[in-house]
This record gives C-alpha cells, structure tokens and sequence, in this order.
C-alpha cells in the first residue's frame, strides 16, 4: 500500500472501503470514479472538521433586534447542507432573546458563513445548477445533479434557483437602467489594448418565442425576442478571416422601445464613445434604424443588411416581371450584381424608369414604389464594395446565429410554452453566462472562486 492511501487508512478507518474499491479496481474508468468518491469523501470530511473546530471559537453575541439585551447561548444544533460534494453536517451555537423575544434561533457561524436561516442548498450547488439550466431542461438538470454530486435536486427546487438567480440579474440591471436615465454612466469594461482599437460592431434583430396564453388554457401566443449583439471585430492571425471579439448580447421580450436604453447601456459599457470606429448592422426594420438615427448617425456607420436588401430586389421583381420569367430572374441577377458592387444608383434608375411603364398593374406599381423607397432611404448604408473594400461585413449573420443560440436553442424546443417570468428569469440567467456576469450574481467579487 503506498503511504498516502496507508496514512488515509490509519487517520479514517471508515475510509477502507473505498480505498479497496480503488485498489481493486480492474479499469481506467473504475479507478477515477473510485478515486473520485474518496475524494469526495475527504473532502466532506475536512469541511466538518473545519465547522467543527470554528464551532468551538467562543461566540460573541449579538444584541436582541427587539429589546436590546445581549442574546444567551442554547448549546449547540445540529445543521446539514447539501453541497457541490455532498451532504454535510456539523453542530453549531444557537442563541435566543433571555426575555423571550419572538426572533427566533440566531446562529453567528451561520451568518460567518454566508448561510440563510432555512437554506437547504449551498450557493455553489445552486450555480452549478443554474448553469445547467442554461443549456437544458429543469428534469435534465436534477438528473445531471444527482449524477454529479449524488445530492437528489428537484427539478422544481432548480426551478426555483433559477427565479432567484433571474431576479437578481434584473434587479441589477433595472438599477444600472435607472442610473442611466439619471445621468450617471456605467463603468466600462476592461479591455486589451489590442481589443480596444478594433472597430466596434452592433446589430440588431428580433425572433418569435411561444408563450402560454394568460388564461393557462389555448392556443399558443406567439410574441417577439428583440435581440441585439456587440463585439470589436478583428482578423484571425492566418486565414485573415473576420473574428469577434468581447461579444455582448443585449435581450429583451418587448418592443424596440424596451430594447433602445438596454442597448445603448451595453454600447457605453463597451466604451462606445471612445471606440475608433462604430459600425450598425441590421436589416431594415424602422425601429432598429430609428435606434442608428437617434444614438448612432452622428459618428457611426451604418450598413443595411446585403440579403435583406436582396430579398426585397426579388419581391419587386416578383411583382413587375412575375419570379416565375425568366426576364425577372435576369433582372434580379443584374440589379443583384450591381447592388453588391457598388452600382446601387444603376439599380434606382432602373426602378424608376420602370415605375414610368405604361401597363403596369396596381400591385407591380405599389412593390416597385416600395422597393424604391426602401433603397433610396438607404442609399448611404447600401455601399456594399465600399463597406467590403474596408473590411466590414455586409450581413447580419452574428445577429442571426445570436438569435439562433440565445433564444432559439433554449426557448423553442419541442411542446415548449413559457409563462412571461420564467422566460424573463432565465433569459437574464443566459444574458449574465455569454456576458461574463454570471458568477456575480453568486458570489461576492472577494468571494469569487479563482
């Protein structure tokens, strides 16, 4: 026997059967997860000895909140805590009022420790827990759990983890929020210094999550994510590709209007107003362009999304030449080419000459007048060779796969249906992961593991 598995024996003989099972042991796979339950078990073992022995330190106590004398101490009670390692247990001081006071046990070493009065769950279970939730259902999140730690978790006890957790991810963020609008800018993040002068890039974009209706009964209500991400744009060393870099995501269940002050609370964070160039990139939604013009014309480039502005081409050329000729697949080619190439008043004299036409029917007249519009409001944001020319991306492709990932990975799998706080809890849990917060709302900054 080597001496560390001697020692082990001869300081905790209850510890014999565990180190046989290691010894014994045919597989690879069955001498880690032997090795794994011992260490479990010391490392439960060594928390008790460490509560046991500060259980010991003379208490000091406090006063009695209601009537001001000094609390008297009633022994020793037992407590147990289901924890990242399993099930621990120790005795520790109690006191209560002399006179009688309804304020029921006070524990000190329960306060030292971070511990609530009915607490059953240690706080880094409960973020392993939230975590999981993140990726996967709550029933997958208790069965990861129990095979983790061996600590049976209901799923409803996740649950309720992660409204605790949610709930302060936007507590704090309706307080950044209303800072803002007092005046009182947030605190940017750090960054390298080879982050920092890399352009900033934001876009924006919305995507349809199912909901139960009010009432708990009926059809499915439908309602709309808007979704907005920022990153500093780079290059990767050999390819020369495009990469990104500091990604944030901004989120909101709600319209454009709920969206604009959390998104330009984001911006300012990622140091916005000293960014060396700042670009938006979005389809052409009115709201998301009234954001641009609003925060962002003055100093930022805007770019409308290239196949969004295609896809528009081919409902003009639908409507005028009917997409099934093959002179409007011609046309659609040639004004396609033309957009993305730099020759985009070509494609609004062409829409123009042909809104003169005599013949055309109402609904062709009506598409190509929108069509024009849509283009001409854009005509500085459709310079797509300039755009390429300079290194920026044409299309909106971080913001869908942001969509795709945030939003429809988690929200939309099979029969799923949200009430509005579930789905505002845990969408605020996903916001804090990506965004490199979710530690914060477990841990205090010095109490954040290393």
């Amino acid at each position: 026997m080597s001496c560390l598995r001697d020692s082990i024996s001869q300081i905790e003989p209850s510890f014999q059967d565990l180190i046989e099972a290691i010894e014994t042991s045919s597989t690879l796979m069955l001498l880690i997860m032997s090795a794994w339950h011992l260490a479990r078990a010391l490392a439960v073992r060594l928390v008790e000895e460490v509560l046991t022995e500060r259980s010991q330190i003379p208490t000091q106590w406090p006063d009695c909140p209601k009537c001001g004398r000094r609390l008297h101490s009633k022994g020793f009670v037992r407590r147990q805590i289901n924890s990242l390692i399993g099930i621990i247990h120790w005795k520790r001081r109690v006191g209560r009022c002399p006179y009688g006071c309804e304020i029921g046990q006070i524990a000190p070493l329960d306060n030292a420790l971070g511990l609530l009065a009915h607490q059953r769950t240690s706080i880094e279970l409960q973020r392993l827990g939230c975590l999981l939730a993140i990726f996967v259902p709550f029933e997958t999140v208790s069965i990861l759990l129990n095979c983790l730690t061996t600590v049976q978790v209901s799923c409803v006890s996740v649950w309720h983890w992660v409204q605790d957790a949610g709930q302060k991810a936007m507590d704090r963020l309706n307080r950044e929020l209303s800072d803002l609008a007092s005046g009182q800018l947030p605190q940017p993040e750090s960054l390298e210094e080879a982050i920092s002068i890399l352009p900033l890039l934001m876009g924006s974009d919305g995507v349809m999550v199912p909901f139960r209706p009010e009432s708990g009964k009926g059809s499915t209500v439908w309602r709309e994510v808007k979704v907005a991400v920022l990153a500093r744009l780079g290059r990767r060393s050999k390819s020369n590709a495009p990469q990104l870099y500091q990604r944030r995501l901004v989120a909101v269940l709600g319209d454009i209007d709920a969206l604009r002050p959390r998104l330009w609370l984001e911006a300012l964070r990622q140091s916005i107003l000293t960014a060396p160039q700042v670009v938006w990139l979005s389809d052409g939604g009115v709201g998301f362009w009234g954001f641009y013009t609003d925060y962002l014309s003055s100093f930022a480039i805007g770019i409308l999304d290239f196949y969004h502005a295609v896809q528009n081409l081919w409902k003009g050329a639908q409507a005028w030449l009917d997409g099934r000729s093959k002179k409007a697949r011609q046309w659609f080619a040639l004004a396609r080419h033309r957009l993305r190439h730099g020759e985009s008043k070509m494609v609004l004299d062409d829409i123009s000459c042909a809104l003169k036409l005599g013949g055309l029917s109402e609904t062709a007249q009506k598409a190509l007048r929108n069509l024009y519009e849509y283009l001409d409001i854009h005509r500085y944001h459709i310079q797509y060779k300039k755009f390429k020319d300079s290194g920026l991306p044409i299309g909106s492709g971080m913001v869908e796969s942001a969509c795709k990932w945030l939003i429809q990975q988690r929200f939309k799998g099979v029969g799923m249906r949200w009430s509005e706080d579930g789905f505002n809890h845990l969408l605020h849990l996903r916001l804090a992961w990506v965004n490199d917060r979710f530690d914060e709302l477990f841990f205090a900054q010095e109490d954040s593991p290393k």
